[in-house]
C-alpha cells in the first residue's frame, strides 16, 4: 500500500480546487460580460465608513442584502464604500455604484439610474437585474438617510443661531 504524504494529498487538494475554479469561471463567461466577472471578483470601495454621512442597508427580493455607506463633504460624495452577503452580480452592481457616485453632488447622484449600472456592466442575464435595482435602491436609501440627517442639523443650527 502506498502511503500518503501530507505533500501529495496538497497537491492533489489544490490541483482539483483549481481545475474547479477554472470550470467554473468558464462557465460564469458565458452567462456574464468580462466586466461584470472584473467587477464582481475584484470589487472597488468593498468595506464600511467610520461615521459615514449617510447609510442604509436594504435587502433584495432574492435576499441578497446590501449596505453602503457614503461620506458628504461641500454637498459632494467623497467616498462610497459598500458590503453585500449576495451574490457575484451584487457585488459587481454594488463596486459599479460607488464608483459613478464618488465626485457627484448629491443632486447629481440622484440621476445616476439601474440603467447606468448595466452599461458600465456591459448588461445583466434578467434573472440577475434585480441585482442593479438593489444597489440602486441602497445608494437612494443612503442618500436620503444623508439628507435627513443633514436637514435636523440645519434645524438645530438654526435654533441656536435664534438664541
Amino acid at each position: 500500500m502506498e502511503k500518503i504524504t501530507e505533500k501529495n494529498e496538497t497537491s492533489d487538494f489544490d490541483e482539483l480546487t483549481k481545475k474547479m475554479e477554472e470550470e467554473i469561471l468558464e462557465e460564469e463567461r458565458g452567462i456574464y460580460t468580462e466586466k461584470t466577472l472584473e467587477a464582481a471578483y475584484n470589487p472597488k470601495n468593498v468595506g464600511e465608513l467610520e461615521a459615514p454621512s449617510g447609510a442604509a442597508r436594504v435587502t433584495g427580493p432574492c435576499g441578497d442584502t446590501l449596505q453602503m455607506h457614503i461620506k458628504v463633504e461641500e454637498n459632494k460624495i467623497v467616498d462610497c464604500k459598500f458590503i453585500t452577503d449576495g451574490c457575484g452580480a451584487s457585488m459587481a452592481c454594488g463596486s459599479v455604484v460607488t464608483e459613478l457616485v464618488k465626485g457627484k453632488t448629491i443632486e447629481e447622484a440622484l440621476t445616476v439610474e439601474g440603467k447606468d449600472v448595466l452599461s458600465v456592466l456591459g448588461g445583466l442575464p434578467e434573472e440577475n437585474i434585480h441585482c442593479s435595482v438593489l444597489a440602486m435602491d441602497t445608494l437612494r436609501a443612503a442618500l436620503e438617510d444623508y439628507k435627513s440627517k443633514n436637514k435636523n442639523r440645519n434645524k438645530k443650527r438654526n435654533k441656536k443661531e435664534r438664541r
